[in-house]
């Protein structure tokens, strides 16, 4: 609006007292479209699904805002540990965070839901899970009242075992000391096949492994390769449970400070990069597998009746752990049904 026009508008309002109040307003409106959001995207790998997806998010979001929101992907927890990248992003100073949810049970104990070992027996059906309204509905909301609106969820790739000596049977993981995610359907999970659970971040499982504090850890086959666990484990039984989801969360603080337009481009973009980073997480998963064992590591399979007698002693974990609270088995009943549907819809 130029000064022609303010006058214009003044002299229809009758008075002085208008013309300073338009410009003023207009002047406040060309303010805030100046300005000029910063967003720190903070990720625990390296050159794996959760940072190439933050490197796409930022991309998409700057070019939809023009430039209105500038930032930078920060991955390899350079801005701490998980724990503190979720304490970052609730408080501010990160603005938007990539990682399992199961990390965030501290803020909601809801947000292990995803983790619940059967739960789903393919990327193409994790994706499905994760796309669904009412698993997006649950997921993206759980942070609101604790400083966190979130914008994206998607499958990164199932999990696995990674060990210094191999496990080639069920009775080898009896006695193990094992890294897991912070969730109680992982604990129950390794504790049912014998195995002594410990929950640890991802940036103190190498050197754990290395000290022998561990025997070995669940993780994806991403932080496994890129990370260089070869050095000091090459073992891999591909359990391929329970499956690994990321949730993207924003400072909640940050997204209301936003105007309604760039809320929109943030909730839009994380949606739409959340569904298009599904065949780049498949594309990973095979690269990595073909590395590992590039690199002298060794995939290992448990034998067909053994995978069987795993999943079916794994089975009931999510039922068994979600029954300690009415919140949880709520939850837990959104993701299995949605799990259902992609089932279903899979197999017409």
């Amino acid at each position: 609006m130029n000064f022609m026009q303010l006058g214009a508008i003044a002299r229809v309002l009758g008075s002085a007292g208008a013309f300073a109040a338009v410009l003023t307003l207009s002047l406040g409106a060309a303010r805030a479209q100046d300005k000029i959001y910063e967003m720190k995207i903070s990720t625990p790998t390296i050159n794996d699904v959760p940072d190439t997806y933050g490197k796409n998010l930022l991309a998409a979001i700057e070019k939809d805002s023009g430039g209105r929101i500038k930032g930078q992907v920060y991955p390899a927890s350079q801005l701490g540990s998980i724990p503190r990248q979720i304490e970052g992003t609730q408080f501010g100073s990160i603005q938007c965070e990539i990682v399992p949810p199961e990390f965030m049970v501290g803020i909601d104990q809801r947000f292990e839901v995803l983790a619940a070992p059967g739960l789903v027996q393919s990327q193409a059906q994790g994706q499905k899970v994760a796309a669904d309204p009412a698993v997006r509905k649950l997921m993206l909301g759980l942070g609101a009242d604790k400083g966190l609106h979130g914008i994206g969820l998607f499958m990164s790739e199932p999990s696995d075992v990674v060990t210094r000596n191999p496990i080639r049977t069920l009775a080898d993981f009896k006695g193990k000391k094992l890294r897991i995610f912070a969730s109680q359907f992982q604990s129950e999970a390794l504790q049912r096949l014998g195995v002594t659970p410990v929950a640890m971040t991802l940036g103190d499982v190498l050197p754990a492994i290395q000290q022998g504090t561990i025997d070995g850890a669940v993780t994806g086959m991403g932080p496994i390769s890129h990370m260089h666990f070869i050095d000091a484990a090459k073992y891999v039984t591909m359990t391929n449970q329970p499956s690994i989801f990321l949730i993207v969360v924003v400072n909640k603080k940050w997204y209301d400070s936003l105007s309604k337009d760039l809320q929109e481009i943030v909730d839009r973009d994380g949606a739409e990069q959340s569904i298009a980073v599904a065949a780049t997480a498949a594309e990973f998963r095979a690269k990595s597998e073909s590395s590992y064992t590039a690199s002298g590591g060794e995939l290992i399979k448990l034998p067909p009746d053994e995978q069987a007698t795993f999943l079916n002693t794994l089975s009931s974990v999510g039922a068994d752990v979600s029954k300690s609270s009415p919140q949880l088995a709520e939850a837990y009943k959104v993701v299995t049904d949605a799990a259902e549907r992609a089932r279903h819809t899979a197999s017409q």
